[in-house]
């Protein structure tokens, strides 16, 4: 087993729900083998308070969580990051600064529950849903043997659990 770390990069418009609660998923599952960070082409500059329960519900430390833009992480001085995942489909389509080094990439749809409208009680709900769809593939992804596999085989697992759909992914658990 390779006591390598690796550094995750997920990416949102808002960067106030979906890649936040990415972001902690990435760090508890991944339990030292991932860094995780999140980040946004049109950061919303607040983090939405559902998201903020979901990652408190794992144990995530979320005192710095902060909505902030992606330009932060394509600075000399960012974190190299070895993936980087968008989660929502405006940022898959947009054109993304270009990241030190060559980071594998991969799109991991999920619906928006920040543009969810309701009552506080069907709000949960939505974000509950999208947090199982998002943990499935995170806990997909950080059981994968990457110590063994090469690039290619990265890549292609990395893609291949972003193309699963994410309502069936998340029934599995």
């Amino acid at each position: 087993m390779s006591d390598r770390q690796y550094n995750v990069l997920i990416l949102c418009t808002g960067n106030s729900a979906r890649s936040i609660m990415a972001e902690a998923l990435f760090n508890v599952l991944g339990k030292g083998r991932f860094a995780a960070y999140s980040a946004g082409s049109h950061p919303a500059g607040k983090v939405h308070s559902f998201a903020i329960e979901r990652c408190e519900s794992i144990g995530y430390d979320t005192t710095s969580v902060r909505s902030k833009s992606w330009d932060e992480f394509s600075l000399p001085s960012a974190p190299h990051m070895d993936f980087v995942i968008t989660v929502c489909d405006q940022a898959a389509g947009e054109v993304c600064p270009i990241w030190p080094g060559t980071p594998m990439t991969a799109h991991w749809g999920f619906e928006d529950p920040a543009a969810f409208e309701g009552n506080d009680e069907e709000k949960r709900k939505v974000f509950d849903k999208v947090f199982r769809q998002i943990l499935n593939r995170v806990g997909q992804f950080v059981n994968l043997p990457l110590h063994v596999l090469d690039r290619n085989a990265i890549q292609n697992e990395l893609r291949a659990i972003g193309n699963r759909p994410a309502e069936a992914a998340s029934e599995q658990r």
